[in-house]
């Protein structure tokens, strides 16, 4: 299948490592280019040197207001053009809601939330003509995670921003849609695994409520968001897909 992502730009957040990572690798192999960025200017440099000449390296944090125009003016002075995004934001801090502090809630609320949002309009004012746009979510979207009480409470809100976004943009031929990583091989899940007494027991717990068996990897990932940001989903608006393996029950 044609993708048709040749020449297009995307910008990729969260880029450096997992899920930002393996999207851009996909996008580049199809031949799009990609403006990744990531908090760690050693880490995201690294990857577009990986990645190759069709991608460009900024050193930005989501939470920053200025982050938003800064990854789109980077990719008209490089590439010429936005086509779409691919919004991933780090995990918050794990824990239960009764032992959250204000200032765990109110710094996730700045990237989770607010950050994600004004990088998603900010690149939706700056596509001219057909575009797309992703946000990277999670399953707690449709159920909480024990121990995620912060993501729990971000993530739906984000969800129906993404939502209401896919509504208002929908006549300017922009998408807009959200993907629901499950138990993914990533450093985030490993690290959420680790906090277990046993890690390795954890991990076995988890793949045995997942129909397909184990934990996904960051390509397969990676694949579906390409696809999602491309013309071949043409048709996909106000989604929300899980990658999951099938670990979510709901309809």
């Amino acid at each position: 299948m044609d993708l048709n992502l040749a020449g297009k730009t995307f910008i990729i957040t969260g880029a450096s490592r997992g899920l930002g990572y393996a999207t851009a690798e996909a996008l580049v192999a199809d031949g799009a280019n990609v403006v990744i960025s990531g908090r760690g200017a050693d880490t995201i440099e690294a990857a577009a040197r990986v990645l190759g000449t069709n991608a460009t390296a900024v050193t930005a944090d989501n939470a920053d207001p200025a982050t938003a125009q800064k990854l789109v003016d980077t990719a008209h002075a490089t590439y010429g053009a936005v086509h779409g995004a691919l919004i991933s934001v780090g995990g918050p801090p794990a824990g239960p809601a009764l032992n959250a502090t204000d200032e765990q809630w109110r710094s996730a609320f700045e990237s989770v939330f607010l950050g994600a949002t004004r990088i998603a309009t900010t690149t939706a004012n700056a596509i001219k003509g057909p575009g797309s746009i992703v946000f990277v979510l999670s399953t707690s979207v449709a159920q909480p995670i024990a121990g995620l009480a912060i993501s729990n409470g971000l993530r739906p809100g984000l969800a129906m921003v993404a939502k209401t976004l896919a509504d208002e943009l929908g006549p300017r031929n922009i998408r807009v849609n959200g993907l629901m990583p499950g138990r993914l091989d990533t450093d985030r899940v490993r690290e959420l695994d680790a906090r277990a007494q046993d890690p390795a027991q954890a991990r076995s717990r988890h793949e045995a409520t997942i129909p397909l068996g184990r934990y996904g990897m960051p390509e397969e990932f990676g694949k579906v968001a390409a696809f999602l940001l491309s013309d071949a989903a043409s048709y996909i608006t106000g989604a929300m897909l899980p990658v999951d393996g099938g670990l979510a029950r709901r309809l």
